[in-house]
């Protein structure tokens, strides 16, 4: 995305554009960050999240994305919130294990864990799956006894809350239309220029937002202690440059 130059030659360097979207205590969606840079590195990671801390971010009780273990080292030592594996991707890889014909039944016999009430319920689901398909998928096996605490760890939010933070798939939309508006320029003179285009759609996106109705329902907030966010976004910088 990114055009540098060193000294009389000029080069392409691929840079990711990294958003941050949370859920104030009201129950509304913001963006409240965002960076550019390598995003499988930790130490970029971390200076994100820091920048977000010291921005007025606090309060953080879940964190979901991609599996990055850059990022999710972050997340533990920076914020010390628990992390959320997306569970549509994880799915995609467990499957992977197997052939496409049992994909379906396979698929099935996962969702039964996401089905239960609580999150003791969803564990012993988990495992008794994990055990059936142990002996013609060791391997899908040994993939969900690793990652179940991570693929699972919603399960212990508030009911109400849980459709909308197992997986990454509601920022799929931004993502689109960030990707959309940075492909029509294709080569960026530098980081600040992907900063102001980027940083405009997300305002904008930022302003639809606050038109629309809560994306979480405020008695299911108050479930929460301490608050899952605790920051004024009017006190918050501009993301744009």
């Amino acid at each position: 995305m990114r055009k540098s130059r060193d000294g009389q030659a000029a080069r392409i360097v691929s840079v990711a554009a990294i958003i941050a979207v949370a859920v104030s205590t009201e129950g509304r969606r913001e963006i409240v960050g965002l960076g550019i840079g390598p995003s499988e590195a930790e130490p970029f990671w971390s200076t994100f999240l820091k920048g977000l801390v010291k921005r007025g971010l606090k309060g953080v009780k879940l964190v979901f994305s991609d599996a990055h273990d850059g990022l999710r080292h972050a997340i533990t030592r920076v914020l010390g919130a628990t992390w959320q594996r997306c569970r549509v991707h994880w799915m995609r890889n467990a499957l992977a294990h197997g052939p496409k014909g049992q994909h379906t039944m396979v698929a099935a016999a996962i969702r039964q864990a996401f089905l239960q009430p609580d999150a003791e319920a969803a564990h012993q689901t988990w495992r008794h799956v994990a055990d059936q398909l142990r002996p013609r998928w060791p391997k899908l096996a040994v993939l969900m006894d690793d990652s179940k605490h991570d693929v699972l760890a919603y399960m212990t939010f508030p009911a109400p809350h849980r459709t909308k933070l197992h997986s990454t798939n509601p920022l799929e939309r931004l993502n689109k239309e960030v990707k959309r508006r940075a492909d029509a320029v294709g080569i960026f003179p530098n980081e600040a220029s992907i900063t102001r285009l980027i940083g405009a759609v997300l305002l904008e996106q930022n302003d639809e937002w606050l038109l629309q109705c809560r994306y979480m329902q405020i008695k299911g907030m108050a479930e929460l202690t301490p608050p899952l966010i605790d920051v004024d976004p009017a006190k918050l910088p501009p993301l744009a440059a």
